[in-house]
């Protein structure tokens, strides 16, 4: 490529992401600039506000162009795909100074609701009728079980908190067989029994539950889908030799 065309393009490039900091190539009529910095900067705008519709409502709309137009300028996106936009700007997110202390956790909360409705992942192998308490609950590919210091499924425009509450929010977020994205708050026992290692009756004896009430809560997450059944591992079997 021609050098004095490479420079034109990343001069033209530097400009779009930040205007204010960064001079036009010469030539280029300011009508036309004018267009191009609104077109990228709309489709990029648009992309994160449709993932990220509280948090826009909760910083308003100053405060929102203000921190989209930091992450446009400054970060370095290593990822050409549109749909992995949420999640550069959350990556962006952790390495800047927050102005509202529960941002990162309420942008990751909101991606976690994005990428659950997107996924096309598969179960892997599993017993969709295994014993729960004698084999490992596993989990659906579309549930999620968070933690959080801030109570990220109440922010929005007439709820900004300013100090975390002393119990960390616990959640468990999943993808129904309606495809809609659903969360429920968890108690801590339930948390730690969905997060544990082991079989059911081992993360049971961990914790020091009631057994009948722990296979009823597992029972009850196998009847919602958010528990698939029992991990089946894969046998490889040897070749055969000639």
């Amino acid at each position: 490529m021609n050098e004095t065309l490479r420079e034109q393009q990343y001069a033209l490039a530097r400009h779009l992401r930040d205007p204010q900091r960064n001079a036009p190539p010469p030539g280029v009529e300011a009508r036309r600039l004018k267009i191009y910095r609104e077109l990228f900067y709309g489709a990029i705008e648009g992309l994160l506000a449709g993932s990220f519709p509280v948090m826009r409502q909760a910083l308003g709309e100053r405060r929102w162009h203000a921190r989209v137009r930091d992450f446009y300028a400054n970060y370095r996106s290593q990822t050409p795909l549109f749909t992995e936009i949420a999640e550069a700007f959350v990556d962006y997110l952790q390495g800047v100074a927050l102005d509202t202390p529960w941002q990162l956790e309420l942008a990751h909360y909101e991606w976690v609701e994005a990428q659950l409705y997107l996924s096309d992942a598969e179960d892997p192998l599993h017993d969709p009728a295994g014993d729960l308490l004698d084999g490992e609950p596993l989990l659906s590919c579309v549930a999620r079980v968070l933690a959080y210091r801030w109570p990220v499924e109440r922010i929005g425009a007439d709820y900004l908190p300013t100090v975390a509450p002393q119990t960390p929010t616990l959640l468990l977020v999943y993808r129904d067989a309606g495809l809609q994205v659903r969360f429920a708050r968890l108690a801590p026992m339930a948390y730690q029994l969905l997060v544990g290692q082991g079989s059911g009756q081992e993360r049971l004896q961990a914790l020091s539950g009631d057994l009948q009430q722990g296979v009823a809560l597992l029972e009850g997450l196998r009847a919602q889908g958010v528990i698939i059944g029992t991990r089946r591992d894969v046998v490889l079997r040897p070749s055969p030799t000639l």
